[in-house]
């Protein structure tokens, strides 16, 4: 069997595994499946790429694989599951099968010589590079934003190679608890943005600069619901408030929960494409949530809020 083959086979098992763990997860309440999903994800691709080599190898040479095929089958499901991770949530997702689906059809008519047809699909490879950037411009840049901070795979938990020094500087936290638990028994809508490595500068020209030092005063002043710069986030640096009333991306993810507003998904957005640390007060509830990269902690007690940040900042 060629290689060609059986790296399709592997990627027909990673998608045919993701569709059964899809369903399996849609079985599961919304708590169960935000906490377990990405075990399950990573356990079922193993397995399916393992299943999938053993075909394309035959069973008795399967007992005579070496440690590195092994190791190719691990790096192989690794990528795959990367990809995915990437992907997952967005419409890619659909676009990024549909173009599979097209690639493997187009094997198949060659290895079956349908020459019009081949001929007409090999067309449309031939421009797949371009065609990829396009639909999956937004899938590329968080990609890239994610190499530029050399944070790839720290982003996703397993290990950190950091390459550049955090100089973090010691946030006033009494100042910050203060304000979000005022924030919280008033029920004042509230989004506090703590930069850390990455710039925000794009997110401060849409808002208003204030370069003010950082107090209870001033931010329960600006969240105000009479204050003209209330709707919007605030961004903190260094323990300055850099500018208030600033626009956030909204997360395209179709898995962020439906019963959670705006504020949230503006909250969760920014956390995609930087390192910051973004903190929500509901105007509805007054609950508190602490976002910061994949991590969303809906309904945050000021205890677990404080050592959340002690821990960013120590």
């Amino acid at each position: 069997m060629s290689y060609i083959v059986t790296i399709l086979l592997y990627l027909l098992a990673f998608i045919i595994l993701f569709a059964i763990c899809h369903w399996v997860l849609m079985q599961i309440n919304t708590r169960q499946r935000l906490r377990y999903r990405m075990v399950i994800s990573g356990s079922i691709s193993t397995a399916c790429i393992f299943l999938f080599y053993l075909f394309s190898k035959g069973i008795f040479e399967f007992l005579k694989v070496s440690w590195l095929d092994a190791l190719d089958i691990l790096l192989v499901a690794f990528l795959l599951y990367q990809l995915y991770k990437l992907v997952r949530g967005t419409v890619a997702i659909n676009i990024f099968i549909g173009l599979a689906s097209i690639y493997l059809i187009w094997q198949l008519v060659k290895t079956f010589q349908l020459q019009l047809l081949s001929e007409i699909l090999g067309q449309f490879i031939g421009v797949g590079v371009i065609i990829l950037a396009i639909v999956f411009q937004q899938e590329l840049r968080k990609f890239l934003i994610m190499i530029g901070r050399a944070r790839i795979i720290k982003n996703k938990g397993i290990f950190d190679f950091n390459l550049i020094k955090e100089n973090k500087t010691k946030l006033a936290l009494d100042v910050i608890m203060k304000s979000c638990k005022n924030l919280s028994l008033s029920k004042t809508g509230a989004i506090i943005v703590l930069e850390l490595t990455n710039s925000l500068d794009a997110f401060v020209e849409t808002g208003v600069e204030m370069n003010a030092k950082m107090s209870v005063a001033t931010l329960e002043s600006i969240f105000y619901k009479n204050s003209p710069l209330h709707d919007g986030a605030v961004i903190i640096k260094d323990n300055r408030i850099i500018a208030a009333r600033c626009v956030l991306p909204i997360t395209n993810n179709d898995d962020f929960p439906g019963y959670l507003g705006m504020r949230h998904r503006a909250a969760a957005g920014l956390a995609e494409d930087s390192d910051a640390i973004i903190i929500v007060v509901s105007e509805q509830t007054g609950n508190i949530c602490f976002v910061k990269s994949d991590v969303l902690a809906e309904n945050c007690s000021l205890e677990n809020l404080r050592k959340r940040l002690d821990k960013e900042f120590s």
